[in-house]
């Protein structure tokens, strides 16, 4: 039976024997996988440590020696490299798999057609999927209906025999703006008409808690709100040794595999400012070495590299090389040659540094707002207003890159990455945990739940 054999070959991929709650899953999928179902989907939901990752690296190189198509997809380009990492096969952020930009409407990307045929579509953290046009901002989406997990959703079932495999946490956080994750929600994918299956791991695997990081996980997913330092891989760290603690990861791991998580962009600017003034010694507002993240999608600086459509607003960078910097319109910027953390290519753009601090993307949009005004008073004779607008668009200066320093984040722009050194700032104090009401209890927890299971190492406390 064809059935059992596709689920011989996914067991054959495994690392070790698989327990009841797995072999529950593999007949599952192996009746998925069978199916003629036009419109099939599959959630398959898994807590940290317990295996979910193992069955999707199995599940892939099963589908490659039977020669069936499948394509790896993730929410950001980190994700995506931790995608790829583990499942030993290429993987893809969804934008830039299922958006084209219309170069003929400015900064809009269309949905592209799916031309695959019989192919299985894996995305993986499907928990940071938002159904909400969007939902980050006050500014309309440039992609699409707005709508990622709408967009995915219709793209994929408008190729021949394509389906969709959907893999997440739903412990994690859910999409800003949301209550819950809708990707993993199978009442919800079954309101697109899809013949929806649906599996939980749930068992956390004996040697997964050998780890404390994954058994202190388990524990925050059980209902405790505190992380307990055990001296080994949960450190705890009073202020005065923050930046020893911080000089010691970076010579470990290093600078790539280090990261700091708080609650807030004012948190993290504060933490970003420290990091840069007493680890790294640097005085100039920005500098070359500088690690930064882009906070708003841009194409316009990718337009002269193949196989690059745009960059995308959570890409990590390091200033190679910065130079030319100047003010105009009232604004700093300077001319910056940028390495990408998670992928191997480097490209020159015009960096806005009047954004590295910024409290939010509304603060940005107010920015863009201003400098879109200044930049049209250098076209008095334009009285058209789309073509003054068409003008402003093609301006270097209206598409500099709007970005953040990134040696700490917030624990959304966090999601769906893995760094071996994780520092937490849960922002509250133990007596302000304890004050918490039980929604704000259920909230504080997905957070610190997602935080956690950042690391693959060690995680050190601040507070």
């Amino acid at each position: 039976m064809l059935e059992d054999f596709i689920i011989g070959r996914i067991k054959a991929e495994l690392p070790f024997e698989p327990n009841a709650e797995k072999e529950g899953l593999f007949l599952a999928l192996g009746a998925f996988l069978v199916s003629r179902d036009a419109h099939k989907a599959f959630i398959l939901r898994g807590y940290a440590g317990t295996g979910k990752t193992s069955v999707v690296s199995a599940l892939v190189r099963a589908l490659g020696s039977l020669k069936q198509p499948c394509v790896l997809l993730a929410p950001t380009g980190r994700a995506a490299k931790v995608l790829s990492r583990y499942s030993g096969a290429p993987a893809y952020t969804i934008h830039k798999q299922i958006y084209r930009l219309n170069r003929l409407g400015g900064e809009v990307f269309t949905l592209s057609d799916n031309l695959r045929k019989n192919t299985l579509f894996i995305v993986d953290e499907a928990s940071m999927l938002s159904n909400q046009p969007s939902a980050v901002s006050s500014q309309p989406s440039a992609f699409g209906s707005g709508s990622l997990l709408d967009d995915l959703v219709k793209y994929v079932y408008n190729g021949q025999g394509c389906s969709l495999l959907l893999l997440g946490d739903d412990a994690q956080l859910p999409p800003v703006g949301s209550s819950y994750s809708p990707a993993l929600d199978e009442d919800f994918m079954r309101g697109y008409g899809l013949e929806v299956r649906c599996h939980q791991l749930s068992e956390v695997a004996r040697q997964a808690l050998d780890s404390g990081v994954l058994s202190e996980a388990t524990k925050i997913r059980n209902g405790a709100i505190t992380v307990q330092p055990n001296g080994r891989d949960i450190i705890k760290v009073p202020g005065e040794e923050v930046v020893e603690r911080l000089e010691e990861s970076w010579r470990e791991v290093g600078a790539e595999e280090t990261l700091i998580i708080a609650r807030s962009n004012k948190m993290t600017n504060l933490y970003n400012g420290g990091v840069r003034a007493r680890v790294l010694w640097k005085e100039d507002e920005i500098s070359n070495g500088d690690r930064l993240m882009v906070t708003k999608n841009n194409y316009f600086w990718a337009q002269e590299y193949k196989d690059l459509e745009f960059i995308a607003n959570g890409d990590m960078f390091e200033i190679e090389r910065l130079s030319n910097r100047h003010e105009l319109y009232g604004f700093q910027f300077a001319k910056a040659a940028l390495r990408s953390v998670d992928y191997d290519w480097e490209i020159e753009a015009l960096v806005w540094i009047d954004t590295l601090m910024t409290d939010s993307p509304e603060a940005n949009y107010t920015l863009q707002r201003e400098l879109f005004s200044r930049i049209a008073e250098d076209y008095p004779e334009i009285r058209n207003k789309k073509e003054l607008v068409k003008k402003i668009y093609e301006s270097p200066y209206y598409n500099a890159l709007q970005v953040r320093f990134a040696y700490c984040v917030t624990c959304h722009k966090a999601q769906g990455g893995q760094w071996k050194h994780v520092y937490i700032d849960n922002g509250l104090g133990e007596e302000r945990i304890s004050e918490l009401d039980e929604p704000e209890k259920r909230e504080y927890r997905r957070w610190l739940y997602t935080a956690v299971t950042r690391s693959t190492e060690k995680i050190y406390l601040l507070r």
